[in-house]
């Protein structure tokens, strides 16, 4: 589980997520299956490959900007009892606040919260 406020609207954050193409950059070793579009709320996949399980991304409108919230909740697959779980789940988070963080670089393109974005 993650959470990352950016300073941006919703719709903004749910395009990073709109295109199956950018899942891969973001989630190299998972399948992904959306289960629920939410649109500018967000995304609910069914998770395969290097973990089983369901994935979520919430996008909430606060102030003047989204909280961007990870959920990822699966599990090592049959087989993968030689990895260690506390240390994958480390990892994973460390990968979750890697991607929020980039995105808040990218889309907030220097913006700080409570300055209006530039027009143009």
């Amino acid at each position: 589980m993650d959470e990352t406020f950016l300073a941006v609207p919703p719709s903004s954050v749910a395009a990073a997520f709109a295109d199956p193409r950018s899942w891969r950059r973001f989630w190299p070793d998972l399948e992904l299956a959306v289960y629920a579009d939410r649109g500018d709320e967000g995304v609910r996949w069914t998770v395969r490959g290097a973990l089983v399980g369901t994935m979520e991304v919430w996008l909430e409108p606060v102030l003047d900007g989204t909280v961007l919230h990870y959920f990822l909740r699966a599990d090592l697959p049959a087989g993968g009892e030689g990895r260690r779980p506390v240390k994958e789940a480390q990892r994973r988070q460390r990968a979750a606040k890697a991607v929020a963080l980039d995105l808040k670089f990218v889309l907030e393109d220097g913006r700080p919260p409570g300055i209006a974005p530039a027009s143009g």
